[in-house]
């Protein structure tokens, strides 16, 4: 996509280490992006809390404005000045910002870039901020950055959920609906049918592949009943707080064939999905085909748009690699 002339910064003023964070939020990528380059979206989560943002002008092209208001509960004003140095759709933003006070007097700069890829549970956002210190009084702002940087991220976590919600045809807070949705994936693993199915089936064992992002992701629980009528559940806790729950029935088994479960995913309290997972193994050659397909009711507003199958397909390359090691 468009990229203008790379800019050198910072230009002058003192430096500080840049900042770097990641966080997996529950939504497709288009969601996210949208959040970022929409003025109405900006303006529900880009700012540590208890400020607000009542104003903002978002132009979304190479070299458009992305400028806003933070205001505190007691009427001070700082606003952010920006400009958009790159943008590929659902992928990457590059902003060049400036933060000024309400007289226009430039305080710091901040060089940010955004990174948006697919991720279990989500979309991964990484962020880098470079940091030029203008102002000396503005050198504690800049310090106070990744704490006002986790606020806002919560902030967006929320806004994205919402951004889901209204997006379903008629959908209001508390509304009910439907999404269906099926996918079908395949993968050759150079292990036996024996190990493959070990990998799937045995807590240990699938301990190894099946779990969060490593580093972004805290185990809560995990336990394992395999027989038909058992459970099976993991919980963890992602960056900025959210838990997820994959709660999983047990309705078909049979050794190094078939395994066929239901299961439901929570984001909190919230119930997300209700789905039939079938997973068929078969020989090829020295190796396993895996074949799994899944059918899935995806609840009250929540349409993850490819997001479920595209974090299943991240966990078969895991299992992949679990079975290499």
């Amino acid at each position: 996509m468009a990229q203008s002339k790379p800019l050198s910064f910072p230009a002058k003023g003192a430096t500080r280490q840049p900042l770097e964070l990641s966080r997996t939020l529950h939504a497709p990528r288009a969601t996210v992006f949208e959040a970022w380059i929409s003025a109405k979206h900006v303006k529900r989560w880009f700012a540590p809390e208890p400020f607000t943002v009542p104003e903002a002008t978002i132009e979304t092209r190479v070299g458009g404005r992305f400028d806003l208001c933070m205001r505190s509960p007691q009427g001070e004003e700082h606003w952010v000045r920006g400009t958009f140095i790159e943008i590929v759709p659902d992928t990457r933003l590059v902003i060049d910002m400036t933060c000024t006070d309400a007289a226009g007097k430039a305080l710091f700069g901040a060089y940010t870039q955004v990174r948006l890829s697919d991720a279990l549970g989500g979309t991964r956002m990484d962020l880098v901020q470079r940091y030029a210190v203008l102002a000396a009084e503005a050198a504690w702002m800049v310090e106070g950055a990744p704490s006002g940087w986790s606020s806002a991220l919560e902030s967006l976590e929320r806004q994205v959920v919402r951004m889901q919600v209204r997006a379903q045809p008629g959908a209001q807070a508390g509304a009910r609906s439907v999404v269906h949705a099926e996918f079908h994936l395949e993968r050759v693993c150079d292990s036996p049918v024996a190990r493959v199915w070990q990998a799937l089936t045995e807590p240990e064992a699938k301990a190894k592949w099946f779990a969060g992002t490593p580093g972004k992701w805290e185990l809560l629980e995990r336990r394992m009943d395999l027989r038909v009528g058992g459970c099976e559940r993991l919980r963890g806790r992602w960056e900025g707080g959210v838990v997820s729950t994959f709660d999983a029935v047990y309705q078909d088994i049979v050794p190094n064939e078939r395994l066929v479960y239901c299961y439901q995913m929570f984001l909190d309290e919230r119930k997300l999905s209700v789905s039939l997972a079938t997973l068929q193994l078969e020989p090829s050659g020295r190796g396993t085909r895996l074949k799994v397909a899944e059918q899935g009711a995806f609840l009250d507003g929540y349409d993850d748009a490819g997001s479920r199958e595209r974090g299943t397909a991240q966990l078969l390359e895991a299992l992949g690699a679990s079975l290499r090691a």
